[in-house]
């Protein structure tokens, strides 16, 4: 009886040791597949970048030149320059960020850490969701209804900073939510315990360590701010200003809709295509060089946290 039980329990081991060894090889197995994947999907994502990139610095690099980015255009878009056009985009970018960046946060703030969990927090959540999926188009329908037409500013470039500001919000508040939420209960509960109140809690313990994220939706508003064309063609957008928008109830000439009439709108197309490849380029060199400033504070933040 004894030797069986021994007979038994050894093959029982032996069983058990064997699913353990299949269990350690599957999860082995699928781990390097989920890697292999991953960074498959990674690097196919970066080969069209680089394939993208490539193709409009080698059709685009040509037609850069000091006069280019300095002169007014002439002739009707043909000859010239985009001054104007980096301008009115740059002024874009400040304007819609300006107005954008801080009601985003705010609200982003009130819903994390002050509003309940209730029907009118649900409703608010709801629509936010529902906004960041909105065309863009819809937003300037509803610029040119609003900032336009009701409230007086005409086609300027207010009302195209405050659209675009609308379009960005819902980003930005996505973004600064998660960010909030990766910051660690510890910090609040340790500061509070101190007799720190709330709002002093959030100024200078969870906002500084939410920065790196909120920095990161930032970013992604701003590449959207740069590259719209439907929002800003209804409210402010001109197709052929060679000056300088001296308040913010002129008109501006802006890159993406330059690039829009160029390609399909122009008196030339053909004899323009150095030109619209040269105005992609700066436009891409615009928003790269503003998400290089956003990346290097976020790492700045983040180096600081670590320490």
């Amino acid at each position: 009886m004894e030797l069986g039980s021994n007979v038994n329990e050894n093959n029982f081991k032996s069983i058990r040791a064997r699913g353990g060894l299949n269990i350690g090889l599957n999860a082995r197995t699928s781990e390097k597949l989920a890697f292999a994947l991953l960074t498959l999907s990674a690097m196919t994502t970066a080969g069209f970048v680089v394939i993208i990139l490539a193709y409009i610095i080698y059709n685009g690099y040509s037609a850069i030149s000091i006069e280019f980015l300095t002169e007014m255009p002439r002739m009707r878009m043909t000859q010239g320059g985009i001054y104007p056009a980096i301008v009115g985009t740059v002024y874009l970018i400040i304007g819609s960020m300006a107005a954008a960046l801080p009601t985003g946060i705010m609200a982003a703030v009130y819903l994390n850490e002050y509003a309940g969990e209730n029907r009118t927090t649900w409703l608010i959540e709801m629509a936010i969701s529902n906004l960041a999926g909105t065309p863009s188009v819809v937003f300037g329908l509803f610029g040119l209804a609003l900032f336009v037409k009701y409230f007086g500013f005409g086609s300027s470039l207010l009302a195209s900073c405050l659209t675009l500001s609308l379009l960005i919000i819902p980003v930005i508040i996505r973004s600064t939510q998660e960010a909030l939420i990766a910051v660690p209960n510890e910090y609040r509960e340790s500061s509070l315990a101190l007799g720190i109140s709330k709002w002093q809690t959030i100024r200078h313990v969870v906002l500084p360590a939410a920065i790196p994220g909120i920095v990161t939706g930032t970013i992604l508003s701003i590449g959207r701010v740069a590259g719209e064309t439907a929002p800003i063609l209804l409210t402010g957008a001109a197709y052929f200003l060679p000056r300088l928008p001296d308040s913010i109830y002129s008109g501006f000439m802006a890159l993406p809709y330059h690039l829009f009439v160029l390609a399909t709108s122009g008196t030339n197309i053909t004899q323009t295509r150095p030109l619209q490849y040269g105005t992609a380029l700066v436009l891409l060199m615009i928003v790269l060089g503003l998400n290089l400033i956003a990346v290097l504070i976020r790492r700045h933040y983040r180096q600081k946290l670590k320490i």
